[in-house]
């Protein structure tokens, strides 16, 4: 196939470019050419911007679009519109952020209730994927990752725990050892990016592992097995961590207070119609453990508004020093 990537040179994309070409496929990069433009010099290298000059999409034709860059309707928009009958199969990387709501315990699939409107991220992805459906219907697909992890994740939002607990000693443990955790290494969704466009599958996917559901005791014991550190960990209810200033997400990363009326469920997407569709996911040890190996080889990580900055070390302490013997 030839595959246009929009995107490729930052974090999901790069695993795309690199799995498509060990796949056989002819890839074509279209971006700023901002971030890595030293990356992959065996493949063509479009410039451009979907906020601006789209001329050199014009009068191309591919058979497979993989669209890792879009935001808006706009973005999706003026792609279509550059390539005209150009387009065999567009594939959207959306986001499990379209969805309205995710109450506490109640898992979700495909067809939940997506954000209205047109302001802020999930509303935004979601006008993007009604955008791309209304130009190309069966020729579309748009898949919808939670949390993307793994090396050259530039947000900190995984990455935190491997490194930490390599790390050793006491490590706060959020929440209940059994609560469920759902992310994705970014290798095993590009793996399964290229096999989309491959099948041609149409429609909406969740995106998300691992496949059965995890849980943050088993997230956390595979980065202590990556590691093959001491660690130990003291598990701290959702609600003293909230009482003692803790910020969900960010400051602890895959930690979400399960009773949070608004996301207390994002964890529960259901993930079948992917899985039966070809997508697959490694172990998380060796998640762990890449995402340890990249992160001490030392990269600096790319800008994003996506980066969070987890527990310091001394704050950590204060809070485990309320807990101690």
């Amino acid at each position: 196939m030839i595959i246009l990537l929009l995107g490729g040179t930052m974090f999901l994309g790069r695993h795309i470019v690199e799995s498509a070409l060990g796949r056989g496929h002819q890839v074509t990069l279209f971006n700023r050419g901002r971030r890595h433009p030293e990356l992959f010099p065996e493949v063509e290298k479009l410039r451009g911007d979907r906020n601006g000059d789209v001329s050199a999409l014009r009068g191309r034709a591919f058979d497979a679009v993989i669209d890792t860059s879009g935001y808006t309707p706009h973005h999706v928009r003026t792609v279509v519109d550059a390539l005209g009958d150009g387009v065999g199969h567009y594939s959207f990387v959306s986001s499990l952020s379209v969805y309205a709501r995710c109450p506490p315990g109640q898992p979700y699939d495909e067809t939940a209730p997506r954000h209205e409107g047109a302001e802020g991220y999930g509303p935004l992805k979601a006008r993007a994927e009604d955008a791309l459906f209304e130009a190309l219907g069966g020729r579309a697909v748009t898949v919808r990752p939670g949390l993307i992890v793994g090396p050259h994740d530039p947000t900190d939002r995984f990455t935190y725990w491997p490194r930490r607990i390599a790390a050793g000693g006491r490590v706060l443990a959020p929440g209940r050892p059994e609560r469920p955790v759902q992310f994705i290494d970014g290798r095993d969704l590009a793996d399964w990016c290229v096999h989309v466009a491959e099948a041609r599958l149409a429609g909406a996917f969740n995106a998300v592992g691992p496949e059965p559901r995890a849980t943050m005791a088993q997230m956390l014991d595979a980065c202590r097995r990556a590691s093959g550190s001491d660690a130990e960990f003291v598990w701290i209810p959702d609600e003293e961590l909230l009482a003692d200033g803790v910020s969900p997400w960010s400051e602890l990363p895959l930690w979400i207070p399960e009773t949070d009326p608004e996301f207390g469920g994002m964890l529960l997407a259901d993930t079948r119609r992917a899985v039966a569709g070809g997508l697959t996911f490694r172990p998380m040890v060796d998640t762990a453990g890449a995402t340890l190996e990249w992160d001490a080889a030392g990269e600096p990580p790319a800008p994003t508004p996506n980066r969070v900055t987890p527990l310091t070390r001394e704050r950590e302490a204060e809070i485990l020093a309320k807990r101690a013997g």
